[in-house]
């Protein structure tokens, strides 16, 4: 650990002990660089964000790609494989493989997450993506086909814990939430190209094999392009003030990895960025280092709360349900056409892709709360007419129909890129690692549970109570919105810290 000669002369501190320059306001942001008083640079954010959003890419794409591939290997024609005559049970494991993988991932990001750093963690999980695909696209039986799923999932889930986190912690404050919720879309936009994809190579001899081999290539540019990526500052500035490490030589480091990720625009202002951030993580007390008692106490508690509960509504309000069953929606509505599957989901990604690029740009002007209340209202609004369709009005197909797109274009609107948003901003630095590895445990077991419910629940239930039931779990959904999201809109996330926790 390093000594106390070796820390650095942080700035000077004001009354009761802040930061004198402490703390900003949206117009003045840590971390950003400046053409003025608010300036940043455009072209400088985009490799910071693009590498880390391509694995939010391949996670989406391996959604719409399997899709497609539980169809092409299990007909004899066309499997090109001795095996193919699969049980529902290992059609099941094959959909759901990557599922599994990625709590399988969320849980080994736990424990290693804050060690590896945000950039290795993702470039981790490429390797992850690369050496899934290659085993699944090659698996000469089964088993070896659900490990390699298994592989891609497990990248999945270092992915989606790294990925928000580094973008955050590098994203200038003015267009963090744009950035992250971009993300999002290009999560849909891989969904929308593993549909068209699959469209494409479903009729083929082992056309799955070549759809789960297509996404080698992105996960070669994603490891290449992250590894070539400097590290988060507010990484290494953690470590610096734990002690791990020189202390000067860490806060050097921190200094040159933000002037490649701000460029020419933070000119000579760097260090300066630098030695007030040390000052307000000591502030807040970062220096001590988290245990795994303290992470259900305090402020960390507060932080998992918003940001697990956010994720868990997000799945237990009937998203996956709507995602994985709207063919059969769309079907029991008396829709011809939607017998075809995959028809049906490049309309619904169609549909999420333009509704994640709405969000995509107001977010940073409206704010988290607004966007999260008027969309989840509006879910519930889709889910009781969605009830009411199989109860009242099964005569009115449209009405089935009208609900499920408002439902998801609504679900893209708040929940979609809301969610992964904020569970990003609102971790201390120093549980960040740890509390993010939770949250997205929450998120796949939730999505896992209500999966693999519906269908039975369905059956016992019935469609419209099961949907009336996430009308009003969608409902309390607003309650716990209401009364404990707090707005994060243009703080830096030392003042989301520093305010809302």
């Amino acid at each position: 650990m390093a000594s106390d000669l070796e820390r650095p002369t942080l700035p000077s501190l004001g009354k009761e002990g802040k930061p004198s320059g402490e703390i900003r306001g949206a117009q003045e942001p840590l971390l950003n660089g400046v053409h003025g008083t608010d300036g940043y640079s455009i072209i400088a954010a985009i490799f910071p964000f693009l590498f880390p959003a391509l694995g939010g890419l391949l996670y989406g794409y391996d959604i719409g790609a399997t899709s497609c591939s539980t169809i092409s290997i299990a007909l004899p024609t066309l499997s090109g494989t001795s095996w193919y005559n699969l049980s529902s049970v290992e059609i099941g494991l094959i959909s759901s493989g990557s599922l599994y993988g990625a709590l399988i991932g969320s849980a080994i990001a736990f424990n290693v997450a804050d060690f590896l750093g945000r950039r290795r963690e993702l470039v981790v999980a490429a390797l992850l993506y690369f050496v899934g695909a290659i085993i699944t696209a090659l698996a000469p039986n089964f088993p070896v086909m659900v490990i390699g799923r298994l592989v891609f999932g497990i990248g999945i889930g270092l992915t989606m814990h790294s990925a928000p986190i580094y973008i955050a912690e590098t994203a200038p404050s003015q267009i963090r939430g744009q950035l992250i919720s971009l993300k999002e879309f290009f999560i849909v936009l891989g969904m929308v190209g593993g549909y068209g994809v699959g469209s494409l190579l479903v009729d083929s001899v082992a056309g799955w094999r070549y759809m789960y081999g297509a996404s080698t290539p992105v996960a070669v540019i994603m490891g290449i392009g992250t590894w070539w990526l400097p590290a988060s500052p507010r990484w290494i500035l953690l470590r610096a003030i734990q002690g791990k490490g020189n202390i000067q030589d860490l806060r050097e480091t921190a200094i040159h990895c933000l002037q490649r990720l701000r460029g020419p625009t933070i000119g000579n202002s760097a260090s300066e960025h630098v030695d007030e951030i040390l000052a307000e993580l000591s502030y807040v007390g970062e220096e001590k280092e988290v245990t795994l008692g303290e992470i259900f106490h305090g402020k960390c508690l507060k932080a998992l709360l918003i940001g697990g509960g956010l994720v868990l509504f997000q799945q237990i309000t009937g998203q996956p349900s709507v995602l994985y069953y709207a063919a059969s929606i769309f079907q029991s509505a008396g829709f011809s056409a939607a017998s075809d599957a995959t028809r049906v989901s490049i309309l619904l990604g169609l549909l999420k892709l333009i509704m994640t690029g709405a969000a995509v740009l107001v977010i940073d002007r409206l704010g988290r709360r607004p966007l999260l209340l008027g969309g989840v209202s509006g879910m519930v609004i889709s889910l009781f007419l969605l009830g009411s369709y199989y109860i009242f009005l099964d005569n009115a197909p449209v009405v089935a129909v009208s609900a499920l797109l408002f439902y998801v274009g609504c679900y893209q609107l708040s929940f979609g890129p809301i969610g992964w948003l904020m569970i990003s901003e609102v971790f201390p630095l120093r549980l960040r690692g740890r509390g993010l590895s939770i949250a997205v445990l929450v998120n796949f077991g939730a999505n896992a549970l209500v999966t693999f419910a519906f269908s039975p629940l369905k059956v016992l239930l019935g469609a419209g109570i099961l949907f009336y039931i996430f009308g009003a779990i969608a409902v309390a959904s607003l309650f716990f919105i209401f009364f404990v999201i707090p707005e994060t809109k243009g703080l830096t996330l030392e003042e989301i810290e520093a305010k809302c926790l």
